[in-house]
Formats: structure tokens, sequence, C-alpha cells
């Protein structure tokens, strides 16, 4: 009786067998060495964390996708004379609804063989490199959603809904920044905040990294701007300046073929009151899977977010 020849290539030993494996393990499953250390990933700060607020997400979270927001209504005020008949109102304020109607999530899965063959928890690093993806892409989402939402008094070259006369660029003809103007654009900013009555306290600005290059390079040449020697490591912060707390991203929306005074990116300052975000649901878990021999990790975040003060956010564009 004959047996066949065994060969450490099954497509030779058993000739009628077809090998749709993408990938071809040695004949005893010897790994190479794999070293312990890995290459240093680099990861855009973010700094949704530090621009919004999230005074309503406790009300989501357990019961229901929708949180109907009230505003406090405006009492009016008239003059008094003796003997003469009041007027009464019956205030009633508007509402604004704050939609959990968006969702993103990641999922990988890992071999058992490649996981036995490595000595570092795959994983768990790749659930750390998507919890920063995750936060990347949120910030991105909702920096680039910001801008259009500001008041129409708080954007533009008339801006300020007092003096109307506050140079703030548009997309179309937007300001030339320079070492010799950056402070100019922040105290205009801070202006029409002002003329808005929004809060000193608490005022945040976010600007590109090349923007916040020309503040360094300006007249306030003051270590103060530097901040403190944590800070910057991942949300950004770089220092204060008048009354707001600056911070850097290179997740503001650009522009990627600007002309000749066309807007290339934004600065955008206000304060957490002005938009609000949520999150119902951020869920990660791990199970086997189903048609290989390996693990699944995959993680879910439902979340939502909305301009709910628009007159407490600028913007200004620049180029």
């Amino acid at each position: 009786m004959a047996y066949p020849v065994h060969s450490s290539n099954p497509n030779t030993a058993y000739p009628n067998a077809t090998n749709a494996y993408p990938t071809t393990y040695s004949g005893t499953f010897i790994p190479e060495i794999w070293s312990t250390k890995l290459v240093a990933k680099y990861y855009a700060s973010t700094v949704l964390s530090q621009i919004t607020n999230t005074d309503y997400e406790g009300e989501i979270r357990n019961m229901g996708d929708k949180v109907i927001i009230r505003t406090t209504p405006t009492i009016s005020i008239r003059p008094y004379q003796i003997g003469m008949p009041l007027q009464t109102d019956f205030p009633t304020g508007g509402t604004i609804e704050l939609l959990i109607d968006k969702g993103k999530y990641w999922q990988v899965a890992i071999d058992d063989v490649i996981a036995k063959q490595q000595d570092i928890n795959q994983l768990d690093l790749w659930a750390q490199d998507a919890a920063e993806q995750m936060k990347i892409a949120l910030d991105t989402e909702v920096l680039a959603y910001l801008p259009a939402n500001v008041h129409a008094a708080n954007t533009g070259s008339n801006a300020g809904i007092i003096s109307h006369n506050v140079n703030l660029g548009t997309t179309a003809n937007a300001i030339t920044l320079s070492p010799s103007n950056v402070l100019e654009v922040i105290l205009r900013l801070g202006q029409v905040l002002d003329e808005q009555n929004v809060p000193e306290t608490d005022r945040f600005l976010v600007m590109p990294f090349w923007a916040t290059t020309m503040l360094k390079l300006s007249d306030i040449k003051d270590a103060s701007l530097t901040g403190d020697s944590t800070s910057p490591l991942r949300n950004g912060m770089v220092g204060r300046i008048d009354r707001f707390t600056v911070y850097n991203s290179n997740l503001l929306p650009i522009n990627p073929s600007p002309g000749a005074s066309d807007w290339r990116s934004v600065i955008l300052a206000g304060t957490r009151s002005a938009a609000t975000f949520a999150t119902q649901l951020t869920k990660t878990e791990t199970l086997r899977s189903q048609s290989t021999f390996g693990d699944i990790m995959r993680g879910l975040m439902v979340y939502g977010y909305k301009m709910i003060k628009p007159e407490a956010m600028a913007v200004a564009y620049i180029r």
C-alpha cells in the first residue's frame, strides 16, 4: 500500500487542495524573533473635551436618544407711572433638541497562531490606538461643524453685534496672518464675544500650529505663553493670552487648495457653553471569531453634538 509523501507544502502533498490562505506558515511554526519594543506613534492633539460641555450627557445615557433643552426666556422691562395699569407677560422659553444620532466603530481580529508567535498583547495595543484614533476622528468632525454654526454677528468682515465693523475675514477674503497682526486678530475675536456679553471666564482659543508660530514670533514674547510643561503633551494647550486659554490643533478645518485670497484655516474662540457633546454608548468588547481561530476586539461610540449658544463662539478665517 502506497502512502502519500509528506511535504511542508500542502499543494504538493495534496495536489487537489486549494491554498486559499494569504499567509504561508513554516512547517514547524517556529516564529521569527519579535521585539518587545515598538516604534513610537504620534497622535494629533485633541481639544474637544476642552472646548465643549457635556452638561446633558447624563440625561440621555440611560434612556432615549434625544434631550429637549429649555432656554431661559427674556423678561420685558417697561416704564412705570403711578396709577397706570400693569401689563402682564407669560414668559415661554424656546427649546433646543440634542440628538444622539451619530456613531463610529472599529473592529480588529488576530489569529491564534499570530498571537502565539508574538510576545506582546496586540489586542491591547490596538485598543489603545483605536481610542486615540476615535478622539481624532471626533475632533475633526466637530471642529469642521463649529465654524459654520457660530452666530451671524460673530463672523465675517463686518462682525460685531454692536459695532458691525470687526474684520474677522471671510472664506473668499481671509486675513493674511503675520507676527505683526496675530495679536490684533485675537483681540478682535475677544471684542466680538464682549459685544455678545459672553462671560470672560473660561474662554478658549483654538489655532492651527502655524498660527501659533506667528503668535510666538509676535511682540508678546512672554514665557507664560508656553504654559506648564505637561499640558501641551495631549490636549494641545499653549498657554494664556488676553482672557483666552490658547490651544493648538492640526484638526481644525483646512482649505486643501486655497486661492490667492481664500481661507487656509480658521481660529475658533468662545466658551464651553457654546457647544455641547454627549455620548450615549461607549463600548469595547472581545469575542471569539466564528469563522477563524482567533479573537476579535471591537468598539462602538454613539454620540451627538450641537451648537446651543452660537453667540458664545466666534471664528476668524485666516491664510
